[in-house]
């Protein structure tokens, strides 16, 4: 009976995964059919392989049998829709676009400055229906969602936070391999956090798209990248640059910084690090080689820049801020759309340590806490949560 049931389960993995090639070949031929129609110039004649596109996702049930969220699918059909508008619009069928985009917003598209700039629905741009369908996309903005939300308030929540302490031996194997503290250097203890802060941005690559296959510890993800030449995505950059600030006995997080919406999956793993010099937590982000000042050039927590964003108050983000010595950030993109999307909430681990989400051990959801606005209803991260900010950023003992 046991074998047969084996056999019936690899029978059934099996037929599931051949649903899904079948499904994203022919989901992807479609696809490829009404864009190259769309960049050719032949707008009428995508339309035709975009209804298909669009029939393929109203119809299936894929997302119950591989692991695909439904809300992925919904996003993917939004931004079908989207594009259904534009070349109803270039041809010009009005309604018939005015409609697509309806349906488009209706399934949360939130590009805003697409839209308002995309010159494929210049046409539209006087009608009320567009109009009012555009003041729903703005509304969707990353800055003006984070400021509609609700403050924090005082709970009875109990977190202990932990830091490893640095004379531990993997702690000083971090330090010696990297000998970081000829990379430190001897300056006061903020220049030694921003050292430390452009080493690991000049010598580990990142690629969020790329999950690296290591141990989740500094040594064995610069070694993957050395070997391969393949990034580590923003939490395993994190995470290394958390162990070098633990091995130099400065405490140190990675914070994993949250959207509001349930369905974005995107999110972004940064730092936060404890300066003795400043009483205060500090926003450092490893993947841009970044960190914020207000105005007078003092060093800011997350919180204080999260704080700041709703409030409208000055940030100013540090020159150094780039992709891999590749693009540079502006504030405008990286402050006020990408983190400002990102900072609804966050989600950290009670113990800071080396290695601490290893491929060989359970990661227990009861080692993580997060801290949400008051009445925030989201179910993507179970774990201990408190509403309480002077809980979760409390001063390292």
């Amino acid at each position: 009976m046991a074998l047969t049931i084996v056999m019936m389960s690899a029978m059934n993995t099996k037929a599931q995964n051949q649903r899904m090639m079948d499904f994203q070949n022919e989901f992807s031929k479609y696809q490829t059919q009404y864009r190259d129609q769309m960049h050719s110039g032949k707008h009428k004649d995508a339309l035709a392989p975009l209804a298909s596109c669009i029939a393929m996702l109203d119809t299936t049930t894929i997302f119950k049998v591989a692991p695909i969220p439904e809300g992925a699918i919904l996003e993917q059909k939004g931004l079908l829709y989207y594009d259904q508008a534009c070349c109803y619009a270039i041809v010009g069928q009005k309604k018939q676009a005015l409609t697509a985009l309806g349906q488009s917003v209706e399934l949360g598209y939130k590009d805003y400055n697409n839209m308002v700039n995309d010159n494929d629905l210049v046409s539209l741009r006087k009608d009320k229906k567009y109009q009012a369908l555009l003041a729903q996309v703005k509304d969707r903005q990353p800055l003006n969602v984070l400021k509609k939300s609700a403050p924090y308030a005082k709970d009875d929540a109990k977190v202990e936070f932990r830091y490893q302490p640095k004379e531990s031996n993997n702690l000083c194997k971090v330090r010696d391999y990297f000998k970081l503290d000829s990379v430190a250097g001897q300056g006061d203890e903020l220049s030694k956090i921003i050292n430390l802060l452009h080493f690991a941005h000049d010598n580990i690559r990142h690629d969020g798209s790329n999950q690296a296959f290591a141990e989740l510890d500094a040594i064995d993800l610069y070694n993957y990248y050395k070997a391969t030449g393949k990034g580590v995505n923003c939490r395993q950059l994190a995470i290394s640059l958390c162990e070098m600030y633990l091995s130099m006995g400065i405490p140190a997080r990675y914070v994993t910084c949250m959207p509001a919406d349930s369905l974005d999956y995107e999110c972004h793993v940064i730092n936060t690090v404890w300066s003795s010099q400043l009483q205060k937590w500090l926003y450092i982000d490893p993947t841009m080689d970044a960190w914020v000042m207000d105005e007078n050039g003092t060093l800011l927590s997350i919180a204080e820049v999260r704080e700041r964003l709703i409030n409208d108050q000055p940030l100013v983000l540090c020159e150094t801020a780039n992709w891999n010595h590749e693009s540079q950030q502006t504030k405008e993109y990286y402050l006020e759309t990408y983190m400002a999307k990102n900072l609804y909430y966050f989600v950290c681990k009670k113990l800071n340590r080396f290695n601490p989400e290893s491929v060989y051990r359970d990661n227990d959801p009861a080692a993580d806490v997060r801290l949400i606005p008051v009445g925030f209803v989201n179910n993507n991260w179970k774990c201990d949560t408190t509403t309480d900010p002077e809980v979760f950023w409390a001063k390292p003992e």
